[in-house]
């Protein structure tokens, strides 16, 4: 989201994490501005039983954690690596000096930030008030828009496990498996070699 180079000048460092590896830990306080370069990142939670809820996944080129470090709150999720992972970081000072000068960033940004809450409204709607099919059907025409899923012949490649679709909607992951052979059998979806298009 912000360029390389813009980064390098205010001082950012890269920095690798393997597979499941912490990169932040719930409440802890955010101390930097972090931008994927490479790999795959969730944010989630666990309940009183272990389950776990991932509140977001971000790939490449995106950024992830900036409420906190701008609330100056506690993380309310963890952020943990799902591949290995290079983050470029930033420290918090040099990221709000680099807002500070250069409002087109600012704006974007801002935009980046709307997008994430509006998912999260629209999500939280769908998981408490529809059904599986609907749920899973939503989540994947987001991942679509917004996460850049590869379209080839067979249609869109969905990126997601059915652990992470479980994740994001609430769902066990056996709920995940069962609808979406079900979308499969209505046409909404394919599974080729185990994968799932749209």
């Amino acid at each position: 989201m912000i360029t390389v180079e813009l980064l390098e000048k205010y001082g950012v460092i890269k920095k690798s994490f393997d597979k499941n590896d912490i990169i932040f830990e719930e409440g802890n306080l955010p101390l930097h501005y972090y931008q994927i370069i490479s790999g795959e990142v969730k944010m989630s939670n666990y309940n009183d039983d272990g389950r776990e809820f991932i509140q977001g996944i971000f790939y490449n080129g995106q950024s992830f954690g900036e409420p906190p470090l701008f609330l100056n709150q506690k993380y309310p999720a963890n952020a943990i690596a799902v591949e290995n992972t290079e983050i470029f970081i930033l420290p918090k000072e040099n990221f709000i000096k680099l807002l500070e000068d250069n409002p087109k960033v600012s704006i974007k940004i801002i935009e980046n930030l709307a997008q994430r809450l509006y998912y999260k409204s629209v999500m939280a709607a769908e998981i408490s008030t529809h059904e599986p099919e609907h749920r899973v059907l939503k989540l994947i025409d987001h991942g679509i828009a917004y996460f850049n899923f590869q379209k080839d012949k067979n249609g869109y490649l969905i990126n997601f496990t059915r652990q992470q679709i479980g994740d994001l909607t609430g769902l066990r992951v056996e709920t995940v498996i069962r609808t979406i052979k079900t979308l499969e059998k209505k046409g909404e979806l394919k599974i080729i070699n185990r994968k799932v298009y749209r």
